[in-house]
């Protein structure tokens, strides 16, 4: 097998940027995300996923092969390295024996036996990070932080933790993913942007998914939050045929997620409320 470097340079990018997070095996979610961007003319070379290709959805297979096809920039997310490894966890840093943890014993060897070879060949050639420089500033693209792909990273986390990757690969901006849940968190002229996910809502009661735009329009760096909707119910169905978790399944229907155990106090305190950061497109 082909390995990926660690680290893949894009050198300078210009115009619209579409980032996004987490499709998680959730090929109705990433179908309605491609259509939006051949919509609004985002090229390929413009958009930017940020890891968790695979995860709780019923078709890890038919969502690996749409991101290859499309051929947009993806980095491995903790779940991808974990297939690759051979491991027999999602290497969430779930606390064992958490709901999270024994849902994962369900969810995690579906997708591991749904994955083609040639998918998991493909697989290894994705970076860990991604850096490129935006509208005169230097972006790196990281899964959980620079330190840990799995490092769970709240808007509620220190900004001093922040400020390990923010060292660590001397960017400006850092787009970062794993975390499920969309904020921006500015300092110092310093940009911690998380687009959220695709795959699942953002626990805000509704059944959106988000993602992020970046423009550089007359030089300056602007990022805005945007959400949709997709066929869930598709989703949910065909995660109930394949008896998959059926606690996810419904999250895909309700927008609450079944438990916060990942969750510091802060945005446990958040669940339920619907996510205001979204405007047109």
């Amino acid at each position: 097998m082909n390995s990926s470097s660690d680290i893949l340079g894009l050198g300078d990018l210009k115009g619209k940027l579409l980032v996004f997070g987490g499709p998680y095996s959730n090929l109705q979610a990433l179908e309605e995300l491609k259509r939006m961007a051949n919509e609004h003319e985002i090229p390929p070379q413009s958009i930017i996923c940020t890891g968790d290709i695979i995860g709780y959805c019923a078709q890890p297979e038919e969502t690996v092969q749409l991101v290859k096809s499309w051929g947009i920039h993806c980095i491995q997310g903790n779940v991808e390295q974990n297939i690759i490894e051979g491991e027999d966890s999602c290497g969430c840093n779930f606390t064992e024996g958490s709901r999270c943890d024994l849902f994962s014993r369900t969810w995690f060897p579906y997708a591991v036996s749904s994955v083609s070879a040639a998918s998991k060949e493909w697989l290894t050639t994705l970076p860990l990070h991604l850096t490129f420089r935006y509208a005169g500033r230097s972006v790196a693209v990281v899964h959980g932080s620079a330190q840990h792909i799995s490092q769970f990273v709240f808007k509620s986390t220190p900004w001093s933790v922040k400020e390990e990757t923010f060292r660590a690969t001397g960017a400006e901006v850092v787009l970062a993913g794993h975390a499920g849940l969309p904020f921006a968190e500015v300092q110092q002229d310093l940009y911690w942007l998380n687009a959220g996910v695709i795959g699942m809502p953002a626990n805000d009661g509704t059944p959106r998914v988000w993602y992020l735009l970046l423009d550089d329009a007359d030089g300056h760096f602007t990022y805005t939050f945007r959400s949709f909707e997709y066929n869930n119910r598709l989703a949910n169905q065909l995660m109930m045929q394949h008896q998959l978790p059926d606690s996810y399944a419904r999250t895909l229907l309700t927008g609450i997620w079944d438990n916060c155990e990942i969750l510091p106090e802060a945005e446990k305190q958040l669940q339920g409320e619907a996510i205001g950061l979204d405007s047109d497109f």
